[in-house]
């Protein structure tokens, strides 16, 4: 069998994300991250007139109902947008805040949430992260009481992505006591009275797009809001990870390929004691380890979309692809900018915006750490 089975429906899919990406992000990019905004409805409603939101969303729902090919193909186009924060913010309200939706939900909560968001009408965000617990999520305080028919919710979150801009959160509360057996999932209105959106945080990188601090006081939604089974949202959590992990590994893997692609390129321009500086041996022999490297991550990567393909659980493959993937990121792209000298230092080469948004794939999402820690649970259990 042709691996990784990608049809010519899979490359057309591609090809047209990559056309979005270079023509309606990549030159915006540095303006973007300099404003610290950009355009997000108009990009969203964008996407989702070419179908690109609800690609593996049931096609009853307005979505596509492809595989998870398609989905891998999606990201790898999105990878020539040139600007990792935009990225991050499509892929977490195509990929991260809501297949939970549309594996769970309930008929009314997919006509109310996913179906708007699949037209491009809604954004959405993942409240998860809260000021003293991030990849401890068993440790979250933020509660949901009961009251009637109605949740009443306090507390607070931070680093979340699409946060001031979002219509409804995927929010992680505790509704039980503490630890893992007490958190559920609720679908959160941001229109809802008490919500409020604090500062937003100044961050090394993924500058164009908003990552902030959010508060809940005393606010009421319907218990109908309820995502699955109440107490079992750390179960839903631990299974929406991984997709959302396996999203950061292909990022990390396209970030990569660009960086190489940038310095490669750059390398035959530039000339230093007579010569293109992409001729000395240094060079290439580190060039060339990068690029078999990345070819062993983007290997990785696609066993672990076989993995999800399969039925299997994919925790342990996954875990890998991004601890590998994240971790090789940081070495590729700080290389690829080094090639640069001091070029590689200004605003004026992408490179540097690259080398700071990559930062981010070792810590969002579950850092390094804690992806080892996984990784070592598994191979004790015999996975």
């Amino acid at each position: 069998m042709h691996f990784p089975p990608f049809t010519e429906e899979h490359d057309q899919l591609r090809q047209l994300v990559r056309n979005f990406a270079e023509n309606e992000i990549a030159p915006h990019s540095d303006a973007w991250d300099k404003a610290g905004a950009w355009p997000h409805r108009e990009i969203f409603k964008a996407l989702a007139d070419l179908g690109l939101i609800g690609i593996r969303f049931p096609e009853k729902h307005g979505g596509m109902g492809l595989d998870w090919w398609a989905s891998t193909a999606y990201v790898e186009g999105l990878g020539y947008a040139q600007n990792g924060g935009v990225v991050m913010s499509i892929l977490v309200n195509s990929d991260m805040a809501t297949p939970i939706i549309a594996e769970i939900g309930t008929e009314e909560q997919k006509v109310e949430f996913l179906e708007p968001l699949i037209k491009g009408d809604k954004i959405a965000a993942l409240g998860v992260t809260e000021p003293n617990c991030g990849s401890d999520v068993s440790a979250i305080q933020t509660t949901a009481r009961k009251d009637g028919d109605d949740y009443i919710i306090n507390g607070a979150k931070t680093y979340i992505t699409n946060g001031s801009i979002a219509d409804f959160i995927t929010l992680a509360v505790r509704t039980g006591d503490a630890g893992h057996a007490g958190i559920s999932l609720v679908l959160f209105p941001t229109d809802t009275p008490g919500f409020s959106v604090g500062r937003k945080l100044d961050k090394l990188g993924t500058r164009s797009v908003d990552s902030c601090e959010i508060a809940f006081d005393d606010c009421r939604i319907p218990q109908r809001y309820l995502l699955g089974h109440e107490n079992a949202g750390f179960y839903y959590i631990m299974t929406n990870f991984q997709g959302e992990r396996l999203v950061a590994a292909q990022t990390a893997i396209h970030s990569m390929e660009r960086a190489l692609e940038s310095a490669i390129q750059y390398g035959k321009e530039r000339t230093a004691f007579g010569r293109p500086i992409g001729k000395f041996q240094v060079w290439k022999h580190k060039f060339a380890e990068h690029l078999s490297a990345l070819e062993a991550a983007k290997a990785l990567s696609y066993q672990a979309v076989q993995k999800i393909e399969s039925g299997e659980d994919p925790t342990k493959l996954i875990s890998m692809a991004k601890l590998f993937a994240g971790d090789l990121a940081q070495k590729v792209v700080y290389d690829c900018q080094q090639f640069h000298g001091g070029y590689g230092y200004i605003e004026e080469y992408p490179i540097t915006r690259l080398y700071r948004d990559v930062r981010l794939i070792t810590i969002g999402g579950g850092t390094s750490e804690v992806m080892k820690e996984i990784i070592w649970k598994w191979t004790e259990m015999g996975g």
